[in-house]
């Protein structure tokens, strides 16, 4: 169980400016995903909420708590660098979901949102966050 918890924690680049440049990639990335679709969370447009897709036809509740966790809670957890790979596993869905079936007959230019959304939280799937997290200090901390 520890090996895979450190294995889960443990990102590491290289070198300070490939990991400096990995938090600024985290942080300006989970900013913009906040930015443009998080608030919308808490908007009213027309006296109502956003509506969100339930394109895989989830309980109502379960689907709009998942969106609104990937679009606002997820992104600052990612750019504190808390648990980063597990954190990015339900924006990865929701983002691939949104390009593979919310918009898979929309034009490109539409398409092309969630598409790079998911090719970017799926490049912190693969690398982590880097020793500039709390991932990184939790590490330290714990296991050495």
């Amino acid at each position: 169980m520890m090996n895979i918890i450190q294995q889960l924690l443990y990102s590491d680049m290289g070198s300070s400016f490939n990991n400096a440049a990995l938090l600024i990639f985290r942080i300006l990335l989970s900013i913009e995903l906040f930015r443009v679709h998080g608030l919308k969370k808490f908007r009213l447009e027309n006296g109502e909420k956003e509506h969100v897709p339930n394109p895989l036809h989830l309980p109502e509740k379960l689907n709009g708590m998942m969106a609104t966790l990937s679009d606002t809670v997820a992104p600052f957890l990612v750019i504190a660098g808390i648990g980063t790979r597990l954190v990015v596993l339900p924006v990865i869905g929701v983002t691939a979901v949104g390009y593979f079936v919310v918009h898979r007959k929309d034009s490109p230019e539409v398409r092309d949102v969630p598409y790079m959304y998911t090719l970017c939280y799926l490049l912190l799937l693969a690398l982590g966050a880097g020793t500039y997290s709390i991932d990184h200090y939790l590490l330290q901390v714990f296991f050495h």
